[in-house]
């Protein structure tokens, strides 16, 4: 095991963040049994200060589970002058069987804490606590994935041996390798650069309806999350290739580097902040008729909406930005 500050920091915090989860997740159950909001029992006065509590705390939490998920990447890529072959995270991660499991898991966690964190923001803005059920069965769901990210977290850390030989980016994203990446690595650029933007302008088309005339959100969660997935597969298959300026280099880790001047970290912030947003538009649309939100949603719907449209906009310009200024051209294109 590999000791620094920064691997004590993930392991500490993730632990007490699935300890803090957990109890919260012990008073959710007792709120799935026994919330009565027309009662004015000891026991629902009792539950009703605890969910305060709860949520407070949560929300800290959530919070630094959010920040985590930079601070693991980040770590990653700062230990690969470990590793024989490590040239950037993606070397590093691929050090042991526990690292890329970790960063999906850490990545979903990062989309379920937001969409919670969104969820109970709404819960409070009614009266009645109308989303507090659904909001504490979500918050099962996350404890679940929290404690698994434990137990991968601490197993890719513990396992970490610095006379590993491991395999950098250039290996991984190469056609011959046999993984999703380097599938995606090779898509013809033509067609992810003309899916890519295709799936901007569809994006924005549902959210100005939506946000103009407040119908479409299903729809707009759609393409937010379908997005999303065109943006990783962008990311990989040609956006790398004009920051790099490499006919080769495919590596979405190599972004976060200081020579790159830290492209990748506002990039994928603004990704996933705009997937969070757009996604949760079509959430809560189901609880549009709940009479507590019924003049609430709508409003919120729009914010969202707005919010995830900005961050789209903002992620597709850093990303056109290199397409635009770079020396790199294909060849034939």
């Amino acid at each position: 095991m590999i000791i620094s500050p920064a691997i004590i920091a993930l392991t500490l915090g993730s632990v007490l963040i699935a300890l803090i989860t957990g109890y919260a997740a012990v008073i959710g159950i007792q709120i799935l049994w026994w919330w009565d909001i027309h009662s004015g029992s000891d026991r629902q006065l009792s539950l009703e200060r605890k969910t305060y509590l709860i949520a407070t705390v949560l929300s800290y939490v959530m919070a630094f589970e959010l920040a985590s998920l930079f601070l693991f990447v980040y770590t990653a890529d700062h230990m690969h002058g470990l590793f024989i072959g490590a040239m950037c995270a993606a070397g590093t991660l691929n050090a042991n069987d526990w690292g890329y499991p970790a960063l999906v898991l850490k990545t979903v966690n990062f989309l379920a804490c937001g969409v919670w964190l969104i969820v109970n923001y709404l819960d409070n803005r009614g009266y009645d606590y109308p989303l507090i059920r659904f909001k504490y069965r979500l918050l099962l769901a996350i404890t679940g994935l929290l404690i698994i990210e434990v137990l991968f977290q601490s197993g890719y850390f513990m396992e970490l041996r610095p006379d590993v030989i491991t395999s950098c980016c250039g290996a991984m994203f190469n056609a011959s390798a046999q993984n999703l990446a380097a599938e995606l690595a090779h898509l013809p650029p033509r067609l992810a650069e003309i899916v890519f933007y295709l799936s901007v302008v569809l994006m924005l088309r549902t959210g100005i309806q939506l946000y103009i005339t407040g119908t479409g959100a299903a729809a707009f969660s759609c393409f937010s999350l379908w997005l999303l997935g065109a943006s990783f597969a962008a990311i990989i298959s040609f956006i790398s290739l004009y920051v790099y300026e490499l006919p080769t280099h495919h590596c979405p880790f190599c972004l976060l580097q200081r020579e790159y001047h830290y492209f990748g970290y506002p990039l994928y912030l603004a990704l996933f902040c705009a997937s969070i947003t757009g996604s949760v538009v079509g959430l809560i649309n189901r609880f549009r008729n709940i009479p507590s939100l019924k003049e609430i949603i709508p409003v919120m719907q729009k914010r969202l909406c707005l919010i995830s449209m900005i961050c789209y906009s903002i992620f597709t310009a850093f990303a056109t930005y290199p397409v635009l200024f770079s020396n790199f051209t294909f060849i034939g294109s």
